[in-house]
């Protein structure tokens, strides 16, 4: 698929909702897809190159959080689920399967098309090795980052947890995934560490550690870095 025309698989036994996403998506120059069930979802995705797949989580036949397995096993496409349930509990164990991001029912096309295109840009770029997010400068290849031009002190721990954000930035990153790869598999329960140090790397990123508009808070779920300044403002 070429940057011009993108295309979409929209999964949803709901008429009116494939209608809704059609309408919205190729208003914004998509190519649509679509798939009543999770069979023919599945199918379509392994016969059709797409650059963005759109899943409702009560199929039919498969719960969409196996679409999401499966296409993940296979594929780095962005997924984005929706969904009628607003769980915590539900969002981290469809982030960990692999989904990209998590929309509850009912919501806007604008709000959707807005996550689309993050999440399309984070799958879709190419690995670089400096992360720049507003005054915020992450040289992954140097492991060294810049606030307005200074370079940050930041400990071992703290760059490792910046480092982690910053490969996913854009995307939220689950606490257990952030405690596994900064502290090890031990410590995944150990989530005042985690508050800890976002504490301390927010004194040293943000304008106003009170209000982060850099490294954000997902809650119950986990951090990201924001992706751009409209992102980070509506938080």
């Amino acid at each position: 698929m070429t940057d011009a025309q993108p295309a979409v698989l929209v999964i949803d036994d709901e008429v009116q909702i494939r209608r809704f996403l059609r309408t919205g998506f190729e208003l914004e120059q998509f190519s649509v897809l679509e798939a009543e069930n999770a069979e023919a979802g599945l199918r379509t995705a392994t016969l059709r190159p797409v650059d963005l797949i759109v899943v409702d989580l009560g199929l039919p036949d498969l719960d969409g959080a196996e679409i999401v397995e499966r296409v993940r096993s296979w594929s780095n496409v962005p997924i984005i689920v929706l969904s009628v349930r607003s769980s915590e509990t539900e969002k981290v164990r469809l982030l960990e399967l692999g989904a990209d991001d998590y929309v509850v029912k009912p919501f806007g096309m604008a709000e959707l098309l807005v996550r689309a295109a993050l999440r399309r840009h984070s799958r879709g770029a190419s690995p670089e090795p400096t992360v720049r997010i507003g005054p915020l400068v992450i040289d992954l290849a140097a492991r060294t980052a810049s606030h307005n031009g200074t370079r940050l002190q930041l400990s071992p721990k703290e760059h490792r947890l910046l480092q982690v954000l910053a490969q996913h930035a854009g995307n939220v990153v689950t606490h257990q995934h952030l405690l596994k790869e900064v502290w090890g598999p031990k410590h995944v329960q150990d989530a005042h560490y985690l508050r800890i140090f976002v504490r301390k790397l927010r004194k040293k990123i943000e304008e106003d550690p009170t209000r982060p508009r850099i490294l954000v808070t997902e809650l119950g779920v986990g951090y990201r870095l924001a992706h751009g300044s409209e992102d980070a403002a509506a938080r």
